[in-house]
């Protein structure tokens, strides 16, 4: 394993998680939320997953034959919620921008990607040393979520002093605290990847085992994220598909121009899914320190970028200098709370590596986040 691999891994990664929404700022302005989303979402749940998964992973499909439907079914519950949390994320772009939705989400989805998985798996954990530094990440977290929502209202508010009198489209058009809400509820469903992949563990026992598979572990990230993935189809799609016909726009998916909306919605896909291949590389390079320090540069970049694209795209341009330093301090409290959470895990794998030499028991898989929504 190099660990200048996994770094390279990890920022790629990052770069792809932190820019899978910029292709959603190319669409022509008429065009209904639904008819970009809906192809994404059917690109990133189906087609690459069933595509690239052969091509990846030994004995892709069989894989699953070989896992009980008991063990698959909570991985597909749990897919679905994650799917919802994705659905949900798309929307809270459309509402309040990349800037503040990345903060929003991937804060929401750092503080209940951690707790939750540990709370049900290992609530053992909590009160020893390093949960309580996990705990204390996890606070800092939720004073970076609670920052950036402030500086989502202080953006409104400064922006509708400046701009002229709304007219009644505009006025039509979501408050931020509505989206704000949905860029932290988004957040919350997308954890539900960390649970899914717990759920998980078997297809990547299986996908592993000599001498019928016998695929690397990084491979076999990949037959369990295609799972989580998959899961997402009836909430994600669906709800796409609910919309188009609501709205009765399936008729725009055969509209001259189609191809460009259709080719931004596929390079979204291919950056997302991306975002999460390249973190399983990473992870695998850095050996014992992909759970926590990789992930912590991950996340880190991905929030970092996601602002980056904000800013580059005039998200905050007209915005008045106090709701601009206010984003800044929540990026930056944001990144010390993925370092401080970094630290507990550190210190759990340290734990957790004292503990096996002393007794052949295996304690159960540390989780990772979900990746770019």
């Amino acid at each position: 394993m190099e660990i200048w691999l996994g770094f390279l891994f990890l920022f790629l990664g990052a770069a792809c998680g932190g820019s899978f929404g910029l292709p959603s700022k190319f669409v022509k302005k008429d065009t209904p939320w639904e008819v970009l989303w809906g192809p994404f979402f059917f690109f990133v749940t189906i087609l690459l997953p069933v595509v690239v998964g052969p091509v990846l992973v030994d004995g892709f499909f069989s894989v699953y034959g070989r896992v009980e439907a008991a063990k698959l079914l909570p991985v597909l519950l749990f897919g679905f919620l994650w799917g919802l949390g994705s659905m949900t994320l798309g929307l809270s772009f459309a509402f309040i921008g990349l800037s503040l939705a990345y903060a929003l989400n991937y804060g929401a989805q750092i503080i209940t990607g951690s707790v939750l998985p540990m709370a049900i798996f290992s609530p053992q954990e909590i009160p020893k040393s390093h949960g309580i530094v996990i705990l204390a990440g996890v606070a800092v977290l939720v004073a970076g979520v609670v920052v950036a929502a402030r500086a989502a209202l202080l953006k409104e508010a400064s922006m509708k002093k400046d701009d002229a009198p709304q007219d009644a489209a505009a006025a039509r058009k979501p408050k931020m605290l509505i989206g704000v809400t949905i860029g932290i509820l988004s957040g919350v469903l997308c954890a539900c990847y960390s649970m899914a992949w717990c759920f998980a563990d078997d297809v990547g026992k299986v996908a592993t085992s000599p001498p019928e598979f016998g695929n690397l572990p990084w491979q076999a990230e990949w037959a369990k994220a295609a799972l989580i993935l998959c899961g997402g189809v009836l909430s994600a799609c669906g709800y796409c598909a609910f919309k188009l016909t609501k709205n009765k726009t399936w008729g725009h998916l055969f509209k001259p121009g189609i191809g460009r909306t259709l080719s931004l919605a596929f390079a979204m896909a291919v950056l997302h899914d991306a975002a999460i291949f390249l973190f399983g590389l990473g992870a695998f390079n850095l050996g014992d320190l992909g759970g926590s320090v990789g992930y912590a540069v991950f996340m880190t970049f991905a929030i970092m970028i996601g602002n980056v694209h904000g800013f580059r795209t005039g998200e905050w341009k007209g915005a008045s200098r106090k709701s601009i330093r206010w984003i800044g301090a929540a990026l930056v409290v944001l990144v010390i709370g993925v370092c401080v959470l970094a630290k507990g895990k550190a210190m759990k794998a340290v734990a957790d590596d004292a503990a096996k030499k002393k007794t052949p028991d295996v304690s159960a898989p540390e989780p990772p986040q979900a990746k770019g929504g």
